[in-house]
């Protein structure tokens, strides 16, 4: 009875959670400003919001249009799409001021070309009453290609990649936090339109091997996956079923395909003669179990395993072959040597006198060569003709 009450309270509790917790969902907005030369000293601001990393939208400060990328966009009010458009001309505003902080602190020319970029949202989980409630908020800058600040919500407080940043300007995490709320309400607004399941798609795994680029005597393994959504995704090469080590391996990191889905590879040296048997494993939320996918070796490979095999193994039998006829050969004659002997032995006998086959052949070559000898032949075996 204890082991029934057990696997009722599991079930039950199992069913509880699953209705408690729901699908995780993520709102992200990526911006972009690039410094020119302007006697206003403003620049132009792209951006583009990502729904569970789909776009839904874009936006760009030359015309001030905001494009719907998703047919559900269009049923979102128009007082709610001008205030999504209004706050996204609002952020371009204020990334153009942190582009001129950027650059007065570097000493850059703004007709240089020099770019900012502004990664902030939300993720949270939509549970079945309808809420989402928020489990983290991202918030950072690059400046070229390279971090110089980000939030962290957690401990609520600003990092700094470049030193003395901090005193550029005031980073309070108010802001931060302010940001993250309106996220939050977006994210619920987007998903509550948003009516349409996501479908998942499960990934393509496939595992091909070229010449190592830096060492001909090794070759690159890799294994790619690819057409899945969405982007979470985990890949290991295992060599005997074995995990090898991440510092081992060369990612490529989560890459977008054209198609709305996401594919990543990772690589691994091994020598060119290596038998071990290798194979991807690789998870995913669209998959019930894990893809495992070997590693067949190349059929040039294989056809080199055969080129040399098979000769060797035909050498061999033939040398077997020769051994085993060279030695019944000897028996053979060995046999006839003994015979040839008692016959010998047999006539001197008869005749008081013994002949050896080094007499005899030439008797018998000159009997068939030279027919007038027969009677002599004839009378030194005793016989009549």
């Amino acid at each position: 009875m204890m082991g029934v009450h057990t696997t009722l309270c599991v079930v039950l509790l199992s069913g509880l959670f699953a209705s408690v917790f729901g699908d995780k969902h993520s709102l992200r907005y990526l911006c972009f400003i690039q410094s020119k030369s302007s006697s206003d000293r403003v620049s132009e601001f792209s951006a583009v919001t990502l729904l569970d990393d789909r776009q839904i939208d874009s936006y760009s400060s030359t015309d001030g249009v905001r494009t719907p990328k998703q047919d559900w966009m269009k049923e979102i009010t128009s007082s709610e799409w001008k205030a999504g458009t209004d706050e996204l001309k609002h952020d371009g505003e204020e990334l153009n001021v942190v582009l001129n902080n950027l650059t007065q602190y570097f000493r850059h020319n703004r007709s240089d070309g020099h770019i900012v970029q502004w990664r902030f949202g939300c993720e949270g989980e939509k549970h079945s009453d309808g809420s989402v409630p928020i489990s983290n908020c991202i918030n950072e800058y690059a400046y070229d290609g390279e971090s110089v600040r980000y939030y962290n919500w957690f401990l609520k407080e600003w990092s700094f990649s470049v030193n003395d940043i901090s005193e550029m300007e005031d980073w309070n995490s108010e802001n931060a936090e302010w940001i993250c709320k309106q996220c939050a309400l977006w994210l619920r607004l987007y998903l509550h339109y948003n009516i349409t399941e996501t479908k998942q798609t499960p990934p393509d795994v496939h595992m091909f091997v070229k010449k190592c680029a830096t060492d001909s005597t090794k070759l690159t393994l890799t294994c790619m996956a690819t057409g899945f959504y969405p982007k979470d995704v985990e890949i290991k090469l295992r060599k005997f079923r074995t995990s090898l080590p991440e510092h081992l391996l060369t990612s490529s990191g989560v890459r977008p395909n054209d198609d709305e889905t996401y594919q990543m590879r990772k690589s691994v040296d091994i020598q060119e003669d290596d038998t071990a048997e290798y194979d991807c494993y690789v998870t995913h939320s669209s998959l019930r179990e894990p893809v495992i996918k070997k590693w067949e070796r190349p059929h040039s490979q294989v056809s080199l395993g055969l080129a040399i095999g098979v000769p060797v193994a035909v050498l061999i039998v033939a040398v077997l072959v020769f051994i085993l006829k060279w030695k019944a050969g000897r028996g053979i004659s060995g046999s006839n040597r003994s015979n040839t002997e008692k016959g010998s032995r047999s006539c001197g006998s008869q005749q008081g006198r013994v002949e050896n086959a080094d007499e005899t052949t030439p008797i018998l070559q000159r009997q068939f060569s030279d027919p007038n000898r027969q009677t002599v032949q004839c009378q030194r075996n005793g016989r009549n003709c």
